[in-house]
């Protein structure tokens, strides 16, 4: 009996899946358990139609990403902040300080998303990557003032 599951299941699937079951295990089993559907003609032209708004939905996200790449890559983040007179800063300029720069220009982006390997403590100007998602990355130039 042709099946669809609807949750994952261990050693059989991953919920959206087709699969072959023998008629007892998806009866007694599965069926009930609200694990799986039976592959009627409707349910399988329903399966195709969310698998095909997911990857519209997944296409549109790899755009904006994309998108969103870009205009980082034209960004410029000034960070003006206390240094000391060797360029040797009072405090760090950390992930989330960059965040809220680049919230305040307009960019929606978490301090999650910045790959600072560690926060910057000195003046001058940093080349730091941003982690969009969907492969998307960019690379913001920062330029860390003193006050």
């Amino acid at each position: 009996m042709k099946v669809i599951l609807a949750r994952d299941v261990p050693s059989l699937g991953k919920a959206g899946t087709l699969v072959e079951v023998k008629e007892g295990y998806a009866r007694n089993y599965l069926l009930p358990r609200g694990l799986a559907v039976e592959a009627t003609e409707g349910a399988l032209r329903a399966l195709r139609e969310q698998q095909e708004a997911v990857k519209r939905r997944a296409e549109r996200e790899r755009a904006r990403a994309h998108q969103l790449a870009q205009a980082l890559g034209r960004a410029s983040v000034v960070v003006r902040t206390r240094a000391g007179e060797a360029g040797r800063l009072f405090g760090s300029v950390t992930a989330e300080v960059i965040a809220q720069v680049l919230r305040e220009q307009g960019f929606d982006l978490s301090r999650k998303q910045i790959e600072l390997s560690e926060p910057i403590k000195a003046v001058g100007t940093y080349e730091v990557r941003v982690h969009l998602g969907h492969g998307e990355h960019a690379t913001v130039r920062v330029r860390v003032e003193p006050e």
